[in-house]
């Protein structure tokens, strides 16, 4: 409430800025595939209303933009660009920052900017080596910084001459290796914490980017339940099958049944993706159920074609929502079903 208070007290003016600015992202929001000249106008808009407003809502427009799947690149590069407490939950989480975009943030805006790309999902090889060889050269030039201090150490010889000409020529020497070899010890830890910290980003990106046999924490249909898919599909018997489906699945059989009536068969083809099923026993499910998928295209039967687009994490996505919607579904039903039941029950 002392909020909204605060914002009353701001000019007339500049709430009417911050009022135009967050009208313009929001009508920009509800555009699902902005055309070239919507994109055009927008980036033409969108500079000037946000350096008029308020640090507010520059954050608040800064944060929906963040959720936009296409923004302009001029507006994505200025956003990006700004101060890290305003431009950090876009370098964060924007799916339109691509990586020479996330590349040319980096080099140029500073560490904050930097530890912000790297706190995002999915990072590509490339942005790795870039954000490793960014740290390593920070501290190669950190490095190259100290030596001036070594004048510091060479001062008492031109103070004390006499001191300089009694003691032997090869004296001075001693104190110049010791901070050589200072300087290497040095110089060999940080190229072993640069060394560590690749590997580190390296197996990070290889557990993002993990190969389609990695299953881990997916739900993954088991052996037996993938021999009985493939046994009901050759033996043309799809009530077995709609119940081993949702056995697999952990859901109602109406889930099952309403994925196989697609007679497309690409959502059972996500489905058996999803679940991890092996390729050539999907392949010879869909081709069983679906006799227009074991016609060739371009030399290549239909249903591999189908299962080579599909994305397996994608798909398990998609399953795992068609999970929660069934169950929700499912469950209000079970009690409308029990409360109803009960209702007709005959008082004792």
């Amino acid at each position: 409430m002392s909020e909204e208070f605060r914002a009353l007290e701001r000019p007339q003016a500049e709430r009417k800025k911050d009022f135009i600015l967050m009208a313009t992202v929001s009508s920009f929001e509800g555009l699902g595939h902005p055309t070239k000249s919507e994109l055009r106008q927008f980036a033409e808009l969108f500079s000037p209303l946000f350096q008029a407003s308020s640090e507010e809502a520059k954050r608040d427009a800064v944060a929906a933009l963040s959720q936009c799947e296409t923004v302009p690149r001029a507006v994505a590069s200025f956003v990006a660009s700004q101060p890290i407490a305003i431009a950090a939950p876009f370098l964060t989480s924007s799916p339109c920052l691509d990586d020479d975009l996330l590349i040319m943030v980096a080099r140029t805006q500073g560490p904050a900017h930097a530890r912000a790309i790297v706190r995002r999902e999915n990072l590509s090889p490339a942005v790795i080596d870039a954000l490793v060889s960014l740290r390593h050269s920070e501290r190669t030039d950190g490095g190259r910084a100290r030596p001036p201090q070594k004048p510091k150490a060479e001062k008492p010889p031109i103070a004390a001459p006499l001191a300089v000409s009694a003691a032997p020529q090869s004296a001075p020497a001693v104190p110049v290796q010791q901070s050589a070899g200072i300087s290497l010890v040095s110089t060999r830890t940080a190229d072993d914490r640069d060394e560590n910290l690749r590997d580190r980003l390296k197996r990070l990106a290889r557990h993002i980017h993990r190969p389609a046999a990695d299953r881990l924490g997916m739900r993954t249909i088991t052996p037996v339940q993938e021999a009985l898919l493939v046994r009901f599909a050759r033996t043309r018997e799809p009530h077995h099958f709609a119940t081993t489906l949702a056995d697999a699945l952990s859901a109602s059989r109406w889930l099952s049944e309403r994925i196989m009536l697609d007679v497309s068969g690409r959502q059972l083809a996500v489905t058996l993706t999803g679940v991890g099923m092996g390729h050539e026993d999907a392949i010879s499910v869909l081709t069983l159920l679906y006799p227009h998928l074991s016609r060739k295209a371009g030399g290549v039967l239909r249903a591999e074609a189908l299962l080579t687009e599909l994305d397996p994490q994608e798909c398990h996505d998609r399953v795992e929502a068609w999970r929660r919607a069934d169950s929700y579904t499912f469950q209000h039903e079970q009690q409308d079903n029990t409360a109803t039941t009960a209702r007709r029950a005959p008082a004792r």
